[in-house]
């Protein structure tokens, strides 16, 4: 057999393998369910809050810059593989560099100026994402616990301001700046949730929390136990429950549906069953539910959590 045949012969493996690989991806890229209104949210789900279409662009833009990158970096492994492979006539070896210097600072200064542009972005949003009213349409306490979800609507429902004469016991670990943002006279209703309940509508288990729809809501969270993390997929936003220390942020929901929400803290050993479910009404509807919690009798709070500890309460800005 001739040389020229038994390269082609030899090559024939190679081509069939690359066909293999390319054929692969082909599959890997078209199975994944993900249609064209899809794709451009990288695996990002539909955001349901004002809030949420911020972080869905830093993602995007995250995703844009590794793109960029992989593409530099295979770019200069391709260019090496072709114009520095070895030569099948020449076999001495090539000149020996032991420093180039404009390569080394631009792998030093590169890298740097990649992650300054990232961190600018992400503290951007991060500030603008934790900004909160000093007084929101609808203060919600989320209270989690071993293993489902508590809800306290700090809520004026009766429409009086005289009621309540005085602050409940229940939220007393709740920081007073925090309650600051709660509506003068609100005596508040509660949902406290077990892992056995579902939603009605939906069959999905978890209790359910009712938000109005274009209504500012803040959130303040609280844990009766451990460290859980309060996430609702669809507002791509999380954020810790901490016993001990409380947080909060705020969202305006801009879509009426039912949404899946979980734990998103390894909290033990039934963590996969804090599951709840959120559900946005209309503000008519929303206050209607409000109501009929309070008819059930679950009116005033569950209890909200563990005291804050002394660094926590340093921590926070003392306001007289």
């Amino acid at each position: 057999m001739s040389p020229n045949g038994s390269d082609r012969s030899s090559r024939r493996p190679v081509r069939r393998k690359l066909l293999q690989a390319l054929a692969a991806g082909l599959v890997l890229a078209t199975a994944t369910g993900c249609t064209s209104k899809d794709f451009p949210r990288l695996g990002m789900p539909t955001p349901v809050t004002e809030e949420a279409p911020r972080i869905l662009s830093l993602w995007q833009g995250s995703w844009a810059a590794a793109l960029a990158t992989g593409v530099l970096v295979w770019g200069l492994i391709i260019w090496a593989v072709i114009f520095h492979r070895r030569s099948r006539t020449k076999i001495e070896v090539p000149a020996q560099t032991r420093y180039n210097m404009p390569i080394e600072a631009l792998y030093t200064v590169v890298p740097i100026i990649i992650v300054s542009v990232l961190f600018y972005f992400t503290a951007r949003d991060e500030n603008a994402l934790l900004k909160t009213s000093k007084k929101p349409d609808h203060v919600v306490n989320v209270v989690g616990y071993q293993w489902s979800w508590g809800f306290n609507y700090m809520e004026n429902v009766d429409g009086s301001t005289a009621t309540p004469k005085q602050e409940a016991k229940e939220i007393s670990a709740i920081p007073g700046r925090m309650l600051n943002a709660v509506p003068k006279g609100a005596e508040g209703v509660y949902e406290a949730g077990t892992p056995g309940e579902r939603n009605p509508q939906t069959g999905n288990p978890g209790p359910t929390l009712w938000l109005p729809k274009g209504e500012s809501v803040q959130f303040i969270l609280t844990s009766r136990d451990v460290i859980h993390s309060f996430w609702v997929v669809p507002f791509l936003m999380k954020m810790d429950v901490i016993p001990g220390h409380t947080n909060r942020f705020e969202v305006t929901p801009n879509r009426e549906g039912t949404f899946k929400g979980k734990c998103a803290e390894l909290c033990g050993v039934d963590h996969s069953r804090m599951l709840f479910n959120v559900k946005v009404v209309s503000p008519e509807r929303y206050q209607q539910h409000l109501k009929e919690l309070a008819k059930k009798g679950q009116t005033g709070y569950i209890p909200a959590g563990i005291e804050q500890t002394d660094a926590a309460k340093n921590a926070e800005t003392r306001t007289s």
